[in-house]
């Protein structure tokens, strides 16, 4: 009777730990030393390069599909006030969004731009500084229903750098804004581009990263959950092409999406009251 129990609670705890993910496909788990990362790319190789968020080194890490550190690079002149996404272009720059802003009262919002670092020979790589404005904050920081000015995603198209902004404001309305940046050093006042309401339920509905396929015709927010999957746009304002949602069956605390290629996502997940932590795998129907 208690053999059968225990193999009974076996395959019962196998099934639960792999609903956990729901729809994700676990590639690895990522180092301990990466329990917060923020913002994910990939060169197409079997390695992805990873950052971590608020309170982190100033340093980059590729980690291959095994979860190893392989190369890690400190950033000479980037301070990590609040890295929370990065983005490639076809050149082969990364950029590393400091755009992270909780409390809405942050006047130094700043994009780093990096030569390829797979090619960087050394341990250090330098940054330019792509420093921004919101246009329409007035106040630092604003009242609460207007709470609308933390940011976790970025992705880059042709010579601009979109940023979509995480929602904080109460009540919770979902709304997020979509501003571009030119993608060279300098001081901006971004452009206001447009917005879109993935979802009405705070605690699935803020978009944490977003990037766009290699071909450029599909462009993937994601939340706490949920992908939002925009298709059929134009460069005017992406959100009002075709929109779907996909629940991920998942409610880990995921960060971070990119595409391998253009029908495969990398995702991550912080690692938090002992979930996640994991680098996924996701196709794209």
């Amino acid at each position: 009777m208690n053999r059968l129990v225990l193999i009974t609670f076996t395959i019962f705890s196998t099934l639960t730990s792999c609903s956990n993910y729901g729809q994700l496909k676990v590639i690895t788990d990522l180092p301990g030393s990466l329990k917060e990362n923020s913002g994910l790319v990939t060169y197409g190789d079997s390695t992805v390069w990873a950052v971590e968020d608020n309170g982190n080194k100033d340093e980059i890490y590729q980690v291959n599909f095994k979860g190893d550190i392989i190369k890690t690079l400190e950033v000479k002149n980037g301070d990590n006030d609040d890295w929370e996404d990065m983005a490639m272009d076809q050149a082969g720059n990364l950029y590393i969004a400091d755009i992270g802003n909780n409390a809405n009262a942050r006047k130094n919002l700043v994009i780093y731009k990096l030569p390829n670092p797979n090619i960087e020979p050394g341990d250090k790589i330098d940054a330019e500084q792509i420093e921004f404005n919101y246009p329409d904050q007035k106040e630092f920081p604003p009242k609460e229903d207007r709470l609308l000015y933390d940011a976790e995603s970025l992705f880059h198209h042709e010579n601009s750098l979109y940023i979509v902004t995480k929602n904080r404001s109460k009540p919770f309305k979902g709304e997020a804004h979509i501003y571009s940046v030119p993608d060279t050093s300098g001081k901006y006042e971004a452009t206001l581009v447009g917005s879109f309401t993935p979802c009405t339920d705070w605690q699935i509905c803020q978009i944490t990263s977003i990037d766009i396929s290699p071909k450029g015709d599909k462009i993937v927010a994601l939340s706490y959950g949920k992908l939002f999957v925009f298709t059929e746009f134009t460069w005017n304002d992406f959100s009002k092409g075709k929109l779907q949602e996909i629940d991920l069956g998942v409610r880990t605390q995921l960060e971070s999406v990119c595409f391998l290629n253009d029908n495969t996502l990398l995702i991550s997940d912080e690692r938090s009251h002992g979930a996640g932590g994991n680098l996924y795998s996701y196709s794209l129907k």
